[in-house]
């Protein structure tokens, strides 16, 4: 007896298709832009050749108000020019067998949808931690192991510059009144988000990172973060603590998007680990990525949009196999969700680029460095910029920091 199954119609694939990418790694963490994604989606399949206007997508999949101007409010550009970054990832990643593709072609917020000629399934293992990896990995839990107590070391540095007697700006040199301008004067104390991985496992017994595809969410600790995360905040304190300005701190899982939407917010950690940073608008010409092929596959990059002459592709530190000499990290200064606010990312593909990153932008002489290169507006504003910094690292800590790689505005 022979059972004849149904065809599956073009439309289900399309549909499948949007499953399969709501639930990947790449757009892991990114509610917003899963969200987005699906109402794109669901628009072009239902309502074939019905355009969409930013207007629509705003108050209908952000919620933004009634009154809400795409003239002045540019989150639906942004949000639509990162999934286009996050699909083109994917597919050059784990969707590269996928029998069916989804574009978001500029100019337009109707997703294509196009059936590979020849589809090609493969089955992917488990992967399993190699020799080297574990080296790496090995160190990165001890670190962890031992900042069990991270939380409560910022908590406890925070208290000891709050204890403080409050000084006068006068205190600090005018190069940091200069830098963090646009943190200054608002009414509102700034967010500072603080990375913390997903891991499972024990401390005792051995801590990997957390794999949406084969672990339960049910078993992951979230509650530890590196070594330069916890000396970054401290060093963040300090800063503006001299600047009369206090600040609120929080870890990457704890933050909703009601945290920070209307907030000036620095972003301590890459958005490996700070997950917030997937669903807000974010840096546009450097941006993390793991290599999925060649010598370097499996660690982590800052992919170069658009390199200017002599510069690299991508800018990778030292093997995960070696003791860590170089890293890079990225110093960003680009628009809130809100566009009035500010949003600072300090990031490094490792928790000392992180820390060297934070450095940079808490020491006098490297500001009095940087500021010149940077564009400020009439009243002596920082306008947006971002830059890649070179770290080299001697015996576990950030010991020299210089820009590699500088762009200006958006």
């Amino acid at each position: 007896m022979s059972v004849t199954r149904p065809r599956v119609t073009e439309k289900e694939q399309y549909f499948s298709e949007i499953d399969r990418l709501v639930n990947s790694q790449v757009l892991h963490g990114s509610e917003q832009l899963c969200k987005l994604l699906r109402y794109l989606g669901e628009h072009a399949l239902e309502k074939p050749g019905s355009p969409l206007k930013e207007y629509q997508i705003a108050t209908e999949v952000f919620g933004r108000p009634a009154d809400f101007d795409p003239q002045l409010d540019s989150t639906i550009r942004v949000q639509a020019g990162r999934l286009r970054v996050k699909l083109a990832e994917y597919y050059s990643t784990e969707g590269a067998d996928d029998p069916v593709i989804v574009e978001l072609p500029k100019g337009t917020y109707l997703p294509s949808f196009h059936v590979r000629s020849s589809a090609r399934v493969v089955a992917l293992p488990r992967p399993q931690p190699s020799a080297p990896r574990k080296t790496r990995f090995g160190a990165i839990a001890i670190l962890s192991g031992l900042l069990l107590v991270a939380v409560a070391a910022i908590i406890y540095l925070l208290a000891l510059g709050n204890s403080r007697p409050s000084t006068s700006h006068d205190a600090s040199p005018a190069v940091f009144a200069k830098f963090w301008k646009s943190y200054l004067n608002s009414q509102d104390e700034p967010w500072v988000i603080f990375s913390n991985g997903a891991f499972v496992g024990r401390p005792e017994t051995g801590m990997r990172y957390f794999d949406a595809a084969h672990d339960s969410r049910d078993v992951i600790l979230d509650h530890y973060t590196g070594v330069g995360e916890v000396l970054a905040v401290h060093a963040l304190d300090q800063v503006f603590t001299g600047l009369n300005r206090q600040l609120r701190v929080k870890r990457g899982s704890l933050v909703s998007l009601d945290d920070v939407k209307n907030a000036d917010v620095i972003f301590v950690g890459s958005p490996a680990e700070n997950l917030t940073l997937r669903d807000i608008p974010g840096t546009t010409k450097f941006f993390f990525r793991t290599l999925d092929s060649g010598s370097r596959k499996g660690d982590l990059a800052i992919i170069n949009l658009q390199p200017q002459s002599g510069e690299p592709g991508y800018f990778i530190g030292t093997p995960s196999n070696l003791h860590l000499e170089e890293d890079y990290s990225i110093i960003a200064l680009v628009p809130g969700m809100n566009p009035a606010k500010s949003e600072m990312i300090l990031a490094g593909t490792t928790t000392l680029g992180t820390e060297a990153a934070v450095e940079f932008v808490c020491q006098r002489d490297s500001l009095e460095k940087l500021i010149p290169r940077l564009r400020t507006s009439s009243d002596g504003t920082v306008e947006p910029f971002e830059a890649v910094l070179r770290v080299r690292v001697r015996r576990g800590v950030p010991v020299e920091s210089e820009i590699v790689a500088l762009r200006n505005g958006r």
